[in-house]
């Protein structure tokens, strides 16, 4: 694995003071004077750093990862790099232990990733109804029994390695009189006979996400469900991610948001250097789970916003229950709080599924500007393109309309249209540019962009078109390639900003 890689600016080099784990390698610098190649894991100021070494330390210091001791005097520009860095204060004292227990959460690569739910393989001791519902669930209905045994399993087993912590979250939906639990078995390397550890999760414990700490030598995970009782169990998705035991889901300081239906939305909010614009972009589809675009964005030098979610194959499009789409509203408006930003301070972006999510919330928020890439807005068309146009090219297109509107007929493709542009012609576009960059022959959303077009009735609305050949997922570098280079010119017209270098 990649090493952790830690900087200390300070006096004394701590190489010769603590004790390191294995996992990490601490550089020293006496004086910092030149931004790093790449930024640190871990950085660590052990004196007041100079004003000319503040631009060096703020490049090389992700957000959450910045860690002052004692011996840092509180001044305008400490303070200042604290705050855009969501830096803390630690003690002496704390330091070994620190090094020891905790830097091994601030590892470089995050992984997260769901369980294939075709995969997922039912006891055959279970006499009761089985449905797959698409790609979304399993639906098991029946008596269970009067005490726990297995009644699911998942085929794939996962590797852990030694001193690695695994998040495991389960979604699913159950009548009152099931019970069920999550059993994690453990083998040792080389074998699917010889156990070397077990977790066992309550139902009670499964409200929170649980964790595999793994402190044996590494070896497969087998992962299976236990049920007992009489009524209805919804199998919907298992996901696994490293974890950073408490210290943000897939990055340093990444938020995960949860309703009460057990879906989730995770946002990663970097301060930047405080000024205007923030930067707001949504994750396209991917199975690989965690958030998207981290270096496209920190190097725009804006704070900036992250918004990513996991549910069905590879995302819902970020439209659920009025639950779920207010959480999603919140979080925003709280981080635009945090920054005492408004509206016109503030630029929503994504491409292809994020497109979505940006128009979409872009309709409460009303941004400055939109900048899209392969823009989708009619979702029941894209589904419906399935049957003919594009027979096996996104299946899970269907899924999220049968999820989102109970039915894949032309009824619910009409009505999952519908639900988008019932709230987009509803909102005031007068002060909101558009940028878009569409696919000319786009086989998802064909009519998206001449849509967006003819929708926009507002007085003062900008749109800047880019139309490229070929399909929605043809020459997708064309699309981020002028993606960039618009977000670059936006902040440096419309903010009088450069992008950094």
């Amino acid at each position: 694995m990649e090493k952790i890689r830690i900087l200390q600016l300070g006096s004394e080099d701590w190489n010769g003071v603590y004790t390191l784990p294995e996992d990490a390698e601490l550089h020293y610098e006496e004086n910092l004077q030149q931004n790093p190649s790449k930024p640190y894991d871990l950085v660590f100021l052990d004196r007041t750093p100079r004003k000319e070494e503040i631009p060096f330390l703020y490049q090389a210091a992700k957000a959450y990862t910045l860690f002052a001791t004692d011996h840092v005097a509180q001044n305008e520009e400490t303070d200042w790099l604290l705050c855009s860095r969501k830096g803390r204060y630690i003690n002496q004292s704390d330091i070994q232990e620190f090094l020891l227990s905790e830097a091994r959460n601030y590892f470089p690569k995050p992984y997260g990733e769901k369980f294939d739910l075709l995969k997922l393989a039912v006891s055959r001791d279970f006499k009761g109804s089985i449905r797959w519902d698409g790609n979304y669930r399993v639906c098991l209905g029946g008596d269970f029994g009067d005490e726990l045994h297995q009644i699911v399993f998942w085929r794939n087993n996962i590797p852990v390695f030694q001193g690695q912590c695994i998040d495991l979250w389960l979604e699913y939906k159950k009548d009152p009189g099931v019970r069920i639990a999550l059993t994690a078995t453990q083998f040792v390397r080389g074998t699917i006979s010889e156990i070397q550890q077990k977790w066992e999760f309550s139902e009670e414990e499964l409200d929170q996400v649980v964790r595999m700490d793994n402190q044996m030598p590494e070896g497969a995970v087998f992962l299976s469900l236990s049920a007992m009782g009489k009524g209805e169990l919804q199998i919907i998705a298992l996901h696994d991610r490293y974890s950073r035991r408490g210290h943000g889901h897939f990055l340093p300081g990444g938020d995960r948001y949860v309703t009460s239906e057990r879906e989730e939305v995770f946002c990663y909010f970097d301060p930047g250097d405080l000024k205007p614009p923030l930067n707001v972009y949504f994750s396209g589809y991917k199975t690989l789970e965690g958030f998207e675009g981290y270096r496209m964005m920190r190097k725009l030098g804006c704070p900036f916003l992250l918004v990513a979610e996991a549910r069905l194959e590879g995302g819902c499009f970020y439209m659920g229950s009025e639950e779920y789409e207010e959480m999603i509203r919140s979080a925003i408006l709280g981080y635009m709080q945090e920054l005492g930003f408004t509206s016109d301070q503030v630029i929503f972006s994504g491409l292809s599924m994020g497109t979505f999510g940006a128009l979409y919330y872009g309709c409460d928020i009303r941004p400055h500007a939109l900048l899209l890439g392969k823009p989708l807005a009619n979702i029941g068309t894209v589904a419906a393109g399935e049957r003919l146009l594009r027979p096996g090219g996104f299946p899970t297109s269907l899924d999220v309309l049968k999820y989102l509107h109970g039915s894949a007929d032309m009824k619910a493709v009409k009505k999952l249209d519908a639900r988008f542009w019932n709230k987009f012609d509803t909102a005031d576009w007068g002060r909101s540019k558009f940028i878009v960059s569409y696919m000319m022959e786009d086989d998802y959303d064909a009519t998206a962009y001449a849509d967006l077009l003819k929708h926009l009735h507002s007085d003062g609305v900008q749109v800047y078109g880019k139309g490229i050949h070929g399909r929605h997922n043809d020459d997708t570098q064309a699309i981020v390639s002028w993606f960039v280079s618009q977000y670059e010119k936006i902040l440096d017209e419309d903010f009088s900003r450069k992008a950094e270098t």
